[in-house]
């Protein structure tokens, strides 16, 4: 049942993404020729009153959003390539908005059912923590920030350190409303709660629940949304320092066997679609930032290569052509294919490698 669920949550998110594109065409009165569910052999047609072809297609991997004027040059003036500046930015990045949307409604909804939330609190520090750190960390101090990045959750701290790889941090805690820094905290030998020697930063940390209030509910959900975005700038930081690899990286068959896992390990069908719901909720961010990256065949790609064309147009007095773009998305799109079917089959070869016999 939940294997039905994650690939019906993928369908969502595709469909909100593409229904992003396809609204803001709308709006800006470009002509979509086909809104399409889906990638492959055609299963399904049924075209609209105003010329647009809605289809599903056979393989649930994406979809897409035909507009006139989007890969070649067109005359007509309802073509993509005929609206003006801010039209098209609008275009191109409406699709990631809604999954933003997506997200954060998901998000909503889910926090309003909450009872409270946790804050992060420090329970003290070890008793070597003064005499290096030339300060005490007090009970009940809030952590604020680590690195200049904001705590929100207790989940923040261990993301945050984990970047950190073990390297000097700068905390920041909030002690009565006033912030207290502490500079260049290094991993040490400290005594744990029990007397017992470890090696960390030396404080001790732990949570208080926070009143679920209207306020507080919609703080959340627009910190849970923040964080799920920032883990992913972090994973990308991660990749381009070889910290984490590309056999790290997940596809869609490692998702929806990540999602089954989330329900089957719940301890009861409502909170197995609360668990999964959440992680929807931050698959549809991810797939919002990663759609804008700057990269060809990607929206943010269609952005950068706006971006680059109206400046060669103000400056030189010659516009690029559309072909060049659609031949350099062309190639992308295929390195990105390629990607695709390695992320996927390392998580196929994952998931039978983890199979036992009995």
């Amino acid at each position: 049942m939940y294997i039905i669920l994650a690939i019906l949550l993928f369908g969502i998110l595709i469909a909100a993404h593409e229904w992003g594109h396809f609204i803001a065409a709308r709006l800006c009165g470009v002509t979509v020729h086909e809104f399409a569910i889906g990638m492959g052999p055609l299963v399904w047609k049924r075209t609209g009153k105003k010329g647009t072809m809605f289809s599903l297609r056979a393989l649930p991997i994406g979809g897409f959003c035909a507009m006139e004027g989007e890969e070649e040059d067109s005359d007509d003036p309802h073509s993509l390539g005929n609206q003006g500046f801010w039209k098209k930015i609008f275009v191109f990045a409406a699709g990631a908005a809604m999954n933003f949307l997506v997200g954060v409604l998901i998000l909503l909804i889910l926090n309003f059912q909450a009872a409270g939330f946790y804050v992060p609190v420090a329970a003290g520090c070890a008793p070597e923590f003064e005499a290096v750190n030339g300060g005490a960390l007090l009970e009940g101090d809030v952590f604020y920030s680590i690195n200049g990045s904001r705590i929100y959750t207790p989940g923040d701290i261990d993301l945050i350190l984990m970047v950190a790889n073990r390297q000097p941090i700068d905390l920041v805690v909030l002690r009565d409303g006033e912030k207290v820094v502490f500079h260049n905290l290094a991993v040490g030998t400290y005594s744990d709660s029990e007397g017992g020697a470890y090696q960390g930063y030396g404080f001790y940390r732990t949570a208080v629940v926070k009143e679920a209030t209207l306020g507080a509910k919609l703080q959340y959900t627009w910190y849970d949304a923040v964080d799920f975005v920032r883990t992913v700038w972090f994973s990308l930081k991660m990749l381009v320092t070889g910290s984490a690899g590309v056999n790290d990286l997940s596809g869609p068959v490692g998702i929806v066997s990540t999602i089954n896992e989330v329900g089957a390990q719940s301890a009861s069908v409502t909170d197995a679609l609360a668990n999964i719901a959440y992680f929807g909720a931050m698959i549809a961010v991810n797939l919002a930032v990663m759609n804008l990256l700057p990269i060809p065949a990607l929206d943010g790609g269609h952005i950068l290569f706006l971006i680059v064309s109206t400046i060669s147009e103000k400056l030189l007095k010659k516009k690029i052509p559309l072909r060049y773009e659609a031949a350099i998305n062309m190639v992308f799109l295929a390195l990105l294919m390629g990607l695709m079917l390695f992320v996927t089959f390392n998580d196929v070869m994952k998931l039978v490698g983890g199979r036992t016999v009995s």
